[in-house]
């Protein structure tokens, strides 16, 4: 199993050099950090500076998430590579997990390059109170976010409107995460329903990081994170079998 996650990451890896268009968050990610930098300094908000921060590495690994792991299968199944995916003998379900963690890990180097832009550019320098809480939930946000990328793939390979549901899915679930604006802000009537959503336990606890505050049941939110991730892989390990065993049989895994 170990052997087959590491040739998806490399095949990821092998896939993202030839495609630069793989790279677009981390170029993307700079424009983003100093736009919410920019915000809170005019609005003489330093106490924000942190959340400013934040908010662009979310955007960042939300966005390889969806559109990197999630368009995954189908852009394998439109170049037609699906079926010697699938007759190889590694197993796909693990084959596509090493190419999601490959994916999330380059997602990751946002974080390093917001913090830079923010001390280089900035001279926002924000001190970590939490690094364990930091570290725990970057770890455990990363997990979720593959989680979810692994449902998407299954998912959208239903779909041929795939790209519609991309498209419009990153603002509302930046809203509903509290990537910017923290969840408590929103309008009462709508809080309930950022509880579902797994970057609002993330953003709250990244942000609760970088305060010297003590962060109330910092575990039992990681553990909520990771509870999502699971949650996440399970039901697109589920989809997906149901979707190639459909496929299998109708003959439909190169049809675009």
């Amino acid at each position: 199993m170990i052997r087959d996650i590491a040739a998806g990451a490399r095949l990821e890896l092998q896939l993202v050099r030839a495609n630069i268009d793989a790279l677009i968050p981390l170029f993307t990610a700079p424009l983003f950090t100093t736009i919410f930098l920019m915000i809170v300094s005019r609005a003489g908000r330093a106490d924000l500076q942190p959340d400013a921060l934040m908010a662009p590495v979310l955007m960042t690994l939300w966005w390889y998430a969806l559109f990197q792991g999630g368009n995954l299968v189908t852009e394998d199944r439109w170049q037609g590579i699906l079926e010697g995916t699938i007759a190889a003998p590694a197993r796909l379900g693990t084959v596509i997990l090493g190419r999601i963690a490959a994916t999330m890990a380059i997602g990751l180097l946002g974080f390093f390059e917001v913090w830079a832009i923010g001390e280089l550019v900035f001279g926002v320098s924000v001190h970590v109170h939490h690094p364990l809480v930091l570290v725990a939930t970057l770890v455990a946000t990363v997990f979720a976010m593959a989680g979810t990328a692994i449902s998407f793939a299954a998912l959208f390979v239903l779909g041929r409107n795939a790209f519609t549901f991309m498209n419009s899915a990153s603002f509302p679930f930046y809203v509903l995460g509290g990537v910017l604006v923290p969840t408590a802000l929103l309008p009462g009537w709508i809080q309930p329903l950022t509880k579902a959503v797994f970057m609002s336990w993330s953003a709250d606890l990244l942000r609760a990081s970088l305060k010297p505050g003590h962060v109330h049941d910092a575990g039992g939110r990681v553990v909520v994170v990771l509870l999502f991730g699971v949650v996440s892989f399970a039901i697109g390990h589920v989809v997906l079998s149901l979707v190639l065993t459909r496929m299998r049989g109708t003959g439909e895994l190169a049809t675009a």
